[in-house]
């Protein structure tokens, strides 16, 4: 299959200009989509057009990232409905390295001729007089043709400022430079950019005469209509420090079964035929979850380690039941308290520990997990209190031993109750 054949089936073409195939199949091309440098990681919404890059690289084109320093000082009106903060140049930067090393994992920046490159709008915006900009780029583009886009069109009402009103100039300017320096004819993205992107075509035609082409991708949703990559925290990031590898792979293993398919077909590197035969099993046997389970192990790995993704299947039995005192030993802080985040949580000071607590003080009393001595008793009799996963008898002792990681006990009540005690 070629690039677009390939798009297609996985469901990833939402618009394309005529001739976009036959371009491509005429030479090696060069496309670019635009990344926005607003935070030090990239988010899984990101993930999509990131995507289309790899796959394009793959096919045996040149891939572009650009970083939009520049744009991300002016703020895309595109689906926002209100101006956002501006960022510094410094911050912009810095943006712009962690945003690279998460890309290495996605585009091969040392292959020969297709190799990916990274480049920042900035670099070339920063030495632009304003007075040369609307000169040589503002003319070609009249006020009627950048009214009638959608994303100035739904900000009317509300109010856009000059800056983010002119938006899509830098961003056609962008596409213009990059085919004027880079001989770079495809701009790709999501398609709340199409206006955007069409704005780059027309500028090059206006000011060139050449011929440069647009493909966008479908925005993602959730078959419920929930936003997609949104959890109550906020944003799926690909920085462990801002979403650890236990939750990234937890979002994706929840995914639900309507979403499933198409997420895999989109955000994982595998074959036709091996989702197609995943996606027979999953009508075969839905309780499995085989897409789900294929599509977090896909990503997991790519995006964190292999490590860490055995880590958090082994984490993830832990909840259900499977797991045992030596798994839970061997999660570290991080990993533990992402595993039972959502889990009631709570403090004691227990000075003595190391001389060892009475189960039944440490329940009833220091806790408070039990509401009496004589309900943990009953409960315990009943072999339905365990702590980290083993369970215990009424003269149990809690000692330092029991600690995980130095400062913390899982108390399991019953089949589902958990309660982690830091204590202090």
């Amino acid at each position: 299959m070629n690039f677009i054949e390939e798009l297609k089936w996985r469901g990833m073409i939402h618009d394309i200009t005529p001739g976009t195939e036959e371009q491509l199949g005429k030479e090696m091309t060069t496309a670019y989509v635009g990344i926005d440098p607003t935070a030090d990681s990239l988010h899984i919404g990101h993930l999509v057009s990131i995507m289309m890059l790899k796959h394009f690289q793959l096919k045996g084109h040149k891939p572009i990232a650009l970083v939009g320093g520049a744009t991300g000082m002016v703020g895309d009106p595109s689906g926002k409905s209100e101006e956002r903060n501006l960022l510094t140049e410094v911050t912009i930067r810095h943006n712009q390295e962690c945003i690279r090393k998460q890309l290495l994992k996605f585009l091969d920046f040392d292959c020969g001729e297709n190799s990916a490159e990274m480049v920042n709008n900035y670099d070339w915006m920063k030495d632009f007089s304003f007075l040369g900009f609307i000169r040589d780029i503002g003319k070609h583009i009249s006020i009627n043709y950048m009214m009638s886009k959608d994303s100035v069109k739904k900000r009317l009402e509300t109010g856009i400022s000059f800056t983010e009103f002119s938006y899509q100039l830098v961003q056609g300017y962008d596409f213009l430079f990059l085919y004027q320096n880079n001989n770079c004819k495809l701009q790709m993205g999501g398609s709340d950019q199409w206006g955007n992107i069409i704005t780059g075509t027309e500028l090059i035609r206006r000011k060139t005469g050449g011929e440069a082409f647009a493909l966008t991708c479908p925005l993602i949703t959730k078959t419920d209509g929930g936003k997609f990559g949104k959890t109550e925290k906020g944003n799926i990031w690909l920085d462990p420090e801002r979403t650890s590898p236990y939750s990234f792979y937890q979002f994706w293993l929840n995914v639900s079964d309507e979403d499933a398919s198409r997420y895999t077909r989109i955000f994982s590197l595998l074959s036709k035929e091996e989702i197609e035969a995943l996606e027979k099993e999953q009508q075969k046997a839905p309780h499995i979850r085989s897409l789900q389970k294929a599509l977090a192990k896909d990503l997991t790995i790519r995006i964190h380690s292999e490590e860490d993704y055995n880590a958090a299947v082994e984490a993830s039995q832990i909840l259900f039941g499977k797991g045992t005192t030596e798994t839970l030993k061997k999660l570290d802080e991080k990993m533990l308290l992402s595993v039972f985040e959502g889990v009631p949580q709570s403090e004691v000071s227990i000075d003595h520990i190391k001389q060892g607590v009475p189960i039944l003080d440490f329940l009833a009393v220091n806790t408070n997990i039990f509401s009496s001595k004589g309900e943990a008793r009953r409960m315990i009799k009943d072999n339905g209190v365990a702590i980290n996963k083993e369970k215990i008898k009424d003269d149990f002792i809690i000692s330092g031993s029991d600690l995980l990681n130095q400062k913390y006990i899982l108390v399991q009540k019953g089949k589902k109750n958990y309660f982690l005690v830091k204590v202090l």
